[in-house]
């Protein structure tokens, strides 16, 4: 069974910075594209940033180049580093794997994890 656990997230004043980690667990990380999605209150969870399982990374304009995305497939794991943090980066942090290398592919799994919380506040 397919599993996410996502960690790292926290309080931090806008222009810090942040980075979340994803162990996953349950499929064969290195065969997938992965992402990372956020969701803020009242608003639909949406992707803001995409890597191939070649590695090749894609980001919405929203947060490219203050977000990094990242993987260690010996480790199952995705980061996400976040810099020059805003406060409408303020949400629920989730990753999941894509059905596809495309950027426009839709999350493979329905299972999600918890999340991580991020809040961007002085």
């Amino acid at each position: 069974q397919v599993q996410f656990v996502e960690s790292g997230g926290g309080l931090v004043q806008p222009g810090g910075s942040l980075r979340l980690s994803c162990e996953a667990s349950g499929m064969i990380f290195s065969h997938y594209a992965m992402a990372w999605y956020r969701q803020a209150p009242g608003k639909q969870r949406a992707l803001i940033a995409h890597i191939t399982a070649g590695g090749s990374t894609d980001y919405p304009e929203s947060v490219k180049g203050r977000f990094t995305i990242s993987r260690d497939n010996a480790k199952n794991t995705l980061y996400l580093q976040m810099n020059s943090l805003k406060p409408e980066d303020t949400a629920v942090y989730y990753c999941n794997a894509k059905a596809s290398d495309s950027y426009y592919s839709a999350p493979k799994y329905i299972v999600w994890g918890q999340g991580t919380q991020v809040t961007v506040s002085s």
